[in-house]
């Protein structure tokens, strides 16, 4: 989703100096790999070489929005997908930790390379047990890749982790927005009963009894979020199958929270989830009987300025609204939507676009907010919240037991570093590095 003007204008002072003052040195930065110094402790990477692989998969005779006419009969067609998967992996003696992605930008017309530490098709660890499976979504426009800086990092933690190409959705195949409405819950459906049939014994995957789909977290971001929230329960409400813009033949009925059949689906496979900035509520998708359906346990995150899902009525109501479910809200004070989520803006979107007549750097970055710090912060609390859930790792909440406001919190140790009785820092947080964030929770209603 855009970024409005204003936010734009402030970006682009800041651009036409970074611009022209570009250096090949940074020109070929571009990792997504980056945890710095004032990183929390859990945003380092784990114990475990990373593997990367592309796959493609399709979904047989998927309803064709695009080609579907408001009155007339739904057109169906398959629907194919590429995947990017991260996952635990066994390196050889001569395989060093590194590889390249070839990502197209929100430029079409520009092709990025990212660098990261996983190695493409590197052997899979074989676990004791199999890992858990996180199911990431981007944005629209967006692509695989625009989390993969989260991809890696949890991979190396012992999950495998399958980022969507959503089709008609990505920055080279953006098609009507009715499409990802009626689509986004499916395709991360779609894709959950992809990789459990891949992970089953026999399949012939390399993911074959590596992968544990019945534990499994979502990551949605935008209107991966929007995906996300629909997903775990949270039912569209009746009138937005009308709306303008809306798929035809009110085709969102089928996961509208007064249709007993959707109610009835809800996937207990997932155990948890993390929506960013989900894109819906301030457009009227979900009411308080919708949101009451959400039973997952879910991290909320968000900026407070974001100005394409709204805070206070948008990410900030749903995590209100989700009465039933246990759950969290991670705002980043003055941030706007591209909080957390994006990798930090490749340096090939730092030109001008003739096409776009702006910079594709403000799809990536955010006028206040470093976007390391943010994918650090990010990546220290979802993994603290999928060790939870996904590995039955209790002790882990322990992270999410803090002050609320950041700047309230006291930092008392002695001259060893350890905590006195006055010391109520967020627990992994280096000295005033949780300044600009409130943490706040919320416990499902009594019943």
């Amino acid at each position: 989703m855009r970024m409005r003007s204003s936010v734009i204008r402030l970006l682009l002072l800041t651009l036409a100096t970074v611009a022209a003052d570009l250096s090949p040195s940074v020109a070929q930065d571009n990792r997504i790999d980056v945890v710095a110094p004032a990183a929390p402790e859990l945003a380092e990477f784990g114990t475990h070489a990373i593997g990367v692989r592309t796959i493609q998969a399709i979904d047989r005779n998927r309803p064709d929005v695009v080609r579907t006419a408001e009155g007339g009969p739904t057109v169906r067609a398959d629907r194919r997908f590429t995947l990017e998967v991260w996952y635990p992996a066994i390196l050889g003696p001569s395989q060093t930790p590194g590889t390249d992605y070839r990502a197209v930008t929100r430029d079409p017309a520009v092709t990025a390379t990212l660098h990261g530490r996983a190695v493409r098709d590197a052997p899979p660890l074989t676990p004791a047990a199999p890992f858990p499976l996180v199911v990431v979504s981007h944005g629209y426009p967006g692509n695989r890749y625009l989390m993969s800086h989260l991809g890696e990092n949890l991979a190396s933690k012992g999950y495998v982790v399958v980022s969507i190409d959503h089709p008609e959705s990505t920055y080279d195949d953006q098609k009507a927005f009715a499409s990802t409405l009626y689509n986004r819950p499916f395709d991360q459906l779609f894709v959950v009963d992809e990789i459990a049939r891949l992970g089953a014994a026999g399949s012939g995957s390399f993911l074959a009894g590596r992968v544990d789909a019945s534990r499994t977290g979502l990551v949605g971001y935008s209107m991966g979020g929007y995906g996300v929230v629909n997903v775990i329960g949270g039912g569209y409400r009746a009138a937005a199958a009308s709306f303008r813009g809306a798929p035809p033949n009110r085709m969102l009925r089928e996961r509208g929270a007064d249709n007993p059949a959707y109610r009835a689906a809800v996937d207990p496979r997932i155990r948890s989830a993390v929506a960013i900035g989900p894109w819906g509520m301030q457009n009227g998708y979900w009411d308080a009987a919708g949101l009451a359906g959400i039973r997952t346990p879910t991290l909320f995150v968000a900026g407070s300025h974001d100005e394409v899902s709204s805070y206070e009525k948008g990410t900030r109501a749903i995590f209100m609204g989700a009465v039933n479910a246990t759950r969290v809200l991670l705002t980043f004070i003055n941030a706007n939507h591209n909080a957390a989520a994006p990798i930090p803006a490749p340096a090939e979107t730092y030109r001008y676009s003739e096409s776009m007549r702006g910079y594709p750097f403000t799809h990536y970055a955010d006028a206040v907010w470093d976007s390391v710090r943010m994918n650090n912060i990010l990546a220290h609390f979802v993994t603290a919240h999928f060790d939870a859930y996904l590995k039955g790792d209790a002790a882990k909440l322990s992270y999410f037991d803090v002050v609320p406001n950041g700047r309230d919190a006291v930092y008392a140790t002695d001259a060893d570093g350890r905590p006195q009785p006055a010391h109520t820092y967020w627990k992994g947080f280096k000295r005033g590095t949780a300044v600009g964030l409130v943490l706040e929770r919320g416990a499902p209603a009594a019943r």
